[in-house]
């Protein structure tokens, strides 16, 4: 595309505010528009079917009122269940954040086997072990349900965070050694745990070597996919820097206009902590029930 591009970029709420600042720091001549959709969250105790209609709306929101060239569907639980409805309901290309994760797993792994860190409906759904199977890896995944409130108070480098995720680690570890896995790559599956990842980091660099583990050449237990990064890279390929401009790597003047439908004012409070930046004036959008 000789211009630069609109893109749409939809969530249940606003966790995937990360992959919208991500996408921003690689395509800072973009136009953006974010739709969470917060009256009807969490996605995650939906049946397909409803996340499926859920999501189409939002989609169609996009790309018919907003004129959304190329959509990004930054949920993991929409990106799940719901990116084949998604793709009927509207005629422009559509990216959900689980292919990118485990295609950057794939070039990050020695070993072929990964763990990924994500929601109960995510690790429910299988998708990532699916989209990894399809890269030819062996995925172990772990359900983190207390992540996103600790995320959401803002607890993120809180002591109490970092022992949750100390816990969490250190099951899906044993999980992975019961199962003779050498795990060396571990995928954060949900758009809230970007901003964990130090915390994630530095527990993992703490905790003992599998002994399943082959001598690998480097100390580091496992690399970290953020699949929000890895969702804004595989986006950034598709337009083939059409709007990555000479400030690439962010600007506070990339044009971003959010939607949210409901609860505005919480948007607006806790959205900085996921953008980056101030979210703006959020506008109140009404897709019915």
């Amino acid at each position: 595309m000789k211009d630069a591009p609109t893109i749409g970029v939809f969530d249940s709420g606003f966790g995937g505010l990360t992959v919208l600042r991500a996408l921003t720091e690689r395509m800072p001549l973009a136009r953006f528009v974010f739709v969470g959709d917060t009256a009807r969250l969490p996605y995650g105790s939906k049946s397909r079917r409803t996340v499926a209609r859920y999501a189409a709306e939002s989609a169609q929101f996009l790309v018919r009122e907003q004129g959304a060239q190329f959509l990004v569907i930054a949920c993991n639980t929409a990106s799940a269940l719901a990116l084949d409805a998604i793709q009927d309901a509207v005629p422009v290309p559509v990216l959900g954040v689980i292919e990118p994760g485990a295609q950057a797993a794939r070039r990050a792994s020695a070993t072929g086997d990964v763990l990924v860190m994500a929601t109960d409906a995510t690790v429910q759904s299988h998708a990532y072990a699916a989209a990894c199977g399809a890269q030819g890896l062996r995925a172990m995944e772990k359900a983190c349900p207390l992540l996103v409130p600790l995320v959401e108070e803002g607890w993120t480098e809180h002591a109490v965070t970092e022992e949750v995720v100390r816990v969490y680690l250190g099951e899906l570890l044993a999980e992975a050694e019961a199962r003779e896995m050498d795990a060396d790559t571990l995928v954060l599956g949900c758009t809230h745990y970007p901003l964990l990842r130090p915390v994630i980091e530095r527990v993992l660099e703490g905790l003992p070597r599998s002994p399943n583990a082959r001598d690998r050449g480097h100390p580091r237990l496992m690399r970290v996919i953020d699949s929000a990064q890895s969702t804004a890279e595989a986006a950034a390929r598709l337009f083939d820097g059409a709007a990555a401009g000479p400030d690439a790597g962010g600007s506070a003047q990339t044009e971003i206009r959010c939607f949210a439908t409901d609860s505005v004012e919480k948007f607006e409070r806790l959205g900085s902590r996921f953008l980056g930046r101030p979210v703006g004036k959020v506008e109140l959008l009404d897709l019915g029930g």
